[in-house]
């Protein structure tokens, strides 16, 4: 395994099988995000909730996804499947921050409205068609990492919600003003629109 600047790439966490380790050992052995005072910390063994609906699947999740820094895989297990590639009906693990996020945003936002779930992971061939065949739809997705999430919050502004996420600056966050959603993701900070 490969370690470079004391942390450890998503790549290298994949390739060495190890994603069921991290949540055995917690947060701590996930890298840094990038700027850690923006994000919303409960208390020690507080849990952190995270609840959205998949829009083209209608099946939804609605619990605790981590407990006092802890990521919980049981939740992961239900979180992969729902936000799985609804397409092809491939899932693949999710990356735990993207749940950080998701959990920020919406406690930012001082609302406990289910996120609307338009896109999570998409398979290789998925991303290929629609970037063929759509626009804004990178060749190079975040999605096909499991990195990257599409949503909107009922009953309050993408715009206010995007520029509460680009705020965090903890990766990426597109807003999408003419189709209503919001980008976010895990890769480098960036904004566009």
């Amino acid at each position: 395994m490969r370690i470079q600047n004391k942390e450890i790439s998503r790549r290298d966490i994949m390739s060495a099988g190890l994603v069921g380790g991290l949540f055995a050992v917690g947060a701590s052995a996930l890298p840094s995000l990038a700027n850690a005072s923006s994000f919303v910390a409960p208390r020690d063994n507080t849990a952190q909730h995270i609840a959205f609906r998949n829009q083209h699947t209608g099946e939804s999740f609605n619990g605790a996804y981590k407990v006092g820094g802890r990521y919980l895989p049981e939740a992961f297990q239900k979180i992969n499947y729902i936000m799985r590639d609804f397409r092809s009906g491939e899932s693949f693990p999710i990356d735990p921050r993207l749940m950080d996020i998701l959990f920020t945003v919406r406690s930012k936002a001082g609302i406990d409205t289910p996120y609307e779930l338009l896109s999570g992971y998409r398979c290789p061939k998925t991303n290929a068609r629609l970037a063929r065949n759509t626009g804004g739809v990178a060749r190079n997705s975040l999605h096909m990492t499991g990195q990257a999430v599409d949503v909107r919050l009922p009953g309050y502004s993408s715009r206010k919600m995007s520029k509460i996420a680009h705020g965090l600056r903890s990766g990426g966050v597109g807003f999408y003003a003419r189709s209503n959603f919001v980008h976010m993701d895990t890769g480098q900070v960036r904004y566009w629109t």
